[in-house]
């Protein structure tokens, strides 16, 4: 399944819910639970609806696997035209209709790894020399900041402290099951899904502050993008997928998410060692070889339409804004 949290105008105001996309159809998950529900004769439909399927993705998530299970066969029944929308309710929007969020409108938490050794040494100045001996020991991460979510399509502020405001394409996995110290072959389990990661940077201030060791800090404090949707693990696999970087338009880089030296079982064993993992924790890839301007030397320009697709998953946009 493709899962989305988007927003509908109500006569209450905005409401966020959680939907199966399917093609440019977006199908209510909870509205659709609870016509089934209804359609069936069960009572006490609304205490059951609340429970099984929630309206925020985080609280989805947390239920896991009766949750997608609920959601299939919800969706199933939409979809076969056997339960139908009582009075004033909706199962089904285009999705151009409504306003699309980051499949995880706040995340747990974000952690970042960087397991594109290629990415690392076109990033590099050569007279830099290898790569630490720790990159190769274990994948090493940084966390991000979870309440600088942009969402697909939105404008990214321009921070005022940088002169070059950077993209990175990367993949990331949600988190779908609690662990700690999950061993590699059993990582899959706690995998919810995987979505398009923008981890974006102020690239100036990052290489003033690395000296320091204090990790990116600032550089990476104003935003990041998720979306345009969260495929769950039964439906996709991340390896080998198609990548492609544009920028109004312009194809500026193609590549795949091939070439990762550590594996999602190896982030995921290292990540839950004596730590534990929660269900809406977000953990990136880092950046696929040629997807970012530091390395393609390019950089965005305010006003720039910026477009990272990954195959499977679909494209996230975002319009660069103005600078300062």
């Amino acid at each position: 399944m493709k899962l989305v949290s988007f927003e509908v105008e109500c006569p209450t105001g905005p409401h966020r819910r959680v939907g199966c996309l399917e093609g440019s159809t977006i199908v209510d998950i909870t509205a659709a639970y609870r016509e089934l529900l209804a359609n069936g004769g069960d009572g006490n439909v609304d205490a059951k609806v609340q429970s099984a399927t929630p309206t925020a993705m985080i609280d989805f998530l947390r239920l896991g696997e009766s949750a997608l299970e609920t959601a299939e066969s919800a969706v199933d029944a939409v979809q076969e035209g056997s339960v139908s929308p009582s009075a004033n309710r909706r199962l089904e929007y285009d999705a151009s209709s409504v306003t699309l969020l980051s499949p995880l409108p706040r995340p747990n938490s974000i952690k970042d790894c960087t397991v594109y050794e290629q990415h690392l040494l076109n990033s590099r100045d050569f007279e830099q020399g290898d790569l630490p001996d720790a990159y190769y020991a274990y994948p090493v991460y940084y966390k991000g900041n979870p309440d600088a979510v942009v969402h697909p399509g939105d404008e990214v502020a321009w921070p005022s402290y940088t002169d070059k405001l950077d993209f990175e394409l990367e993949m990331a996995a949600v988190i779908g099951k609690r662990g700690r110290d999950i061993p590699a072959d059993e990582a899959d389990e706690h995998i919810a899904g995987f979505t398009v990661f923008n981890d974006f940077s102020a690239r100036d201030v990052q290489s003033e502050a690395k000296p320091v060791m204090m990790g990116p800090s600032k550089s990476k404090d104003f935003a990041n993008g998720f979306g345009p949707c969260l495929v769950t693990t039964d439906s996709i696999d991340p390896t080998g997928l198609e990548t492609v970087v544009r920028v109004n338009g312009d194809v500026w880089s193609e590549n795949s998410t091939d070439g990762m030296y550590h594996s999602w079982g190896d982030i995921i064993e290292h990540i839950s060692e004596a730590i534990t993992i929660y269900p809406g924790d977000v953990i990136g890839s880092g950046t696929v070889p040629l997807g970012c301007g530091l390395e393609l030397g390019r950089w965005l320009e305010p006003g720039d339409r910026l477009e990272l697709e990954v195959e499977g998953i679909g494209t996230l946009t975002h319009r660069i804004g103005t600078k300062y």
